[in-house]
């Protein structure tokens, strides 16, 4: 089975950065049936699930937070599971399951990255004497150079708190790189 796509990875990139770890609300260009067509693969993956609660809340195109309402009208929301975690390359701490662990915003988790993994690749790379260009990491980790920025900016310096230099080399462009402690 092939990995999730740039579209899957971005939404899943942007939940793992939420502290309650909803999916929702969706980038603003993805709406209608292509909302619900990445959303499905999500949820038929085990990468995201729905999780109800006991608000009763009326799902809100406007705002955006809450997935659907069940046949009782209570509020159900998407949320990252571990496997979704996984497929970014995030580890998750301790497991918080079931609808009363979705109510409470869950404590702060500690975040690594998993060695074999792209995350762990694109940390390699920048961590190397002279670091990296996007369009080297995109071609090491068959990435968009899209995903490579979104995956810097989000998952390395908010969840990790590394420290992302930039600089340009002549001959080579931009050329990023871990800051070394």
């Amino acid at each position: 089975m092939s990995g999730p796509s740039d579209t899957q990875l971005i939404i899943l990139s942007a939940a793992a950065q939420r502290e309650d770890r909803n999916v929702l609300p969706l980038p603003g260009s993805l709406r209608g049936g292509a909302a619900h067509k990445v959303i499905g693969a999500l949820l038929r993956r085990g990468l995201v699930e729905e999780t109800p609660t006991d608000r009763f809340a009326k799902a809100d195109p406007a705002l955006n937070r809450i997935w659907r309402n069940d046949e009782d009208g209570r509020a159900i929301l998407l949320r990252i599971t571990g496997a979704g975690l996984a497929a970014i390359g995030i580890e998750q701490g301790a497991s918080e399951d079931g609808p009363e662990a979705a109510e409470a915003a869950p404590a702060p988790k500690t975040l690594k990255p998993r060695s074999g993994t792209k995350q762990a690749q694109l940390i390699e790379m920048l961590r190397a004497e002279g670091g990296a260009t996007i369009d080297e990491i995109a071609a090491a980790t068959g990435w968009k150079p899209h995903t490579v920025r979104g995956a810097m900016s989000g998952v390395l310096k908010k969840k990790l708190g590394l420290t992302i230099t930039s600089e340009k080399v002549e001959g080579r462009g931009r050329v990023y790189s871990i800051a070394r402690d």
